[in-house]
């Protein structure tokens, strides 16, 4: 499905009725293509493992549509507040301690920790309201393999088989080849950055 400015209503329409049954989709964000679904649905998370050949035992993460929702599934510090309120929205995932009860336990079970997105996307953050809770968000590539800026490169890399499993495609062309999300782990007042190193922050936490 073509996504553009005039019928992103109608697709995010669409992709809110698929993750609600279950489905996983594929969409574009501000950095690379990703594969979404509902961290709350143990079937649709375990499908979009399969599509990406992911170790069952890594975690993934969630993104969210603004701080508040955000402090539902995650502890924020005053420390980890003061950043937040920096460079979110934006292209970072923190990682934070899992508010007990918040998701069930089949979602990154063992992991005390959780990474949550709040994008700078228009789209994903009509999405996420649109859905009225988090949305799962992980890059829409193998485990391992490249980062994907066009839907025929994701289709290309992930083979027909795997890529007929995506229950809809959100193609808005190709994207700027951003870098990844940054993905920090705040402990105490104290950052650990576990993808990129914050360059693309203006040295917020250098």
């Amino acid at each position: 499905m073509r996504l553009t400015s005039t019928n992103l209503d109608d697709v995010v329409s669409k992709i809110v009725d698929s993750l609600k049954k279950g489905g996983v989709v594929l969409h574009p964000t501000e950095t690379v293509y990703g594969l979404a679904c509902d961290p709350k649905n143990e079937e649709a998370l375990k499908l979009l493992y399969t599509i990406k050949n992911r170790d069952p035992e890594k975690p993934v993460s969630i993104m969210v549509d603004s701080i508040a929702m955000a402090d539902r599934y995650g502890v924020f510090s005053d420390y980890a507040n003061s950043l937040l309120d920096q460079f979110w929205p934006g292209p970072v995932s923190v990682m934070v301690m899992r508010q007990k009860m918040s998701l069930p336990e089949f979602f990154n079970p063992e992991h005390k920790f959780i990474a949550i997105r709040y994008s700078s996307d228009p789209f994903c953050r009509k999405l996420v309201k649109a859905f009225g809770g988090p949305i799962v968000t992980t890059s829409a590539n193998l485990s391992d393999k490249p980062s994907c800026y066009m839907v025929k490169d994701v289709k290309k890399q992930m083979g027909v088989r795997r890529f007929g499993k995506i229950d809809l495609v959100a193609d808005s062309g190709k994207l700027p080849e951003n870098p990844p999300s940054t993905i920090v782990k705040i402990v105490g007042d104290t950052t650990v950055f576990v993808r990129g190193d914050g360059s693309e922050l203006g040295g917020i936490m250098r």
